[in-house]
């Protein structure tokens, strides 16, 4: 299991080490992974995975794993949440096709953490 940190350090999500599905600690499932693309239940491309950081659509950063190098000043992580039952996976739309990746930035997202997973 791999835990996303958010900006301020607190655990938002974690990657299931059998499928590569997101998951909030609340159970939902909210986003899966091919290659290094992460994208929604609903095909739609939210960005990219780059030395274990999260970028959004827009090139920047917005989750960090305990791997995670280079990018940002990162905050202390915080403990994680227990994790409830996961529910059930939505099936898998087709992928949207991956826009051109824009120039990383070291500037920290300004999506809520809620927002990259519908944006």
């Amino acid at each position: 299991m791999t835990t996303l940190y958010n900006q301020q350090g607190r655990a938002i999500a974690y990657i299931s080490d059998d499928n590569g599905s997101i998951y909030l600690y609340n159970g939902t499932p909210v986003a899966w992974l091919s290659d290094d693309n992460v994208y929604a239940y609903n095909g739609r491309y939210l960005g990219w995975i780059y030395n274990n950081w999260f970028y959004d659509r827009n090139g920047k950063p917005k989750f960090f794993t305990e791997n995670s190098t280079g990018g940002p000043a990162r905050p202390a992580r915080a403990a994680r949440p227990a994790r409830s039952a996961r529910a059930a996976r939505p099936a898998r739309s087709a992928r949207e096709a991956r826009p051109a990746k824009p120039a990383r930035s070291l500037s920290w997202s300004n999506l809520s953490d809620e927002e990259y997973f519908s944006q």
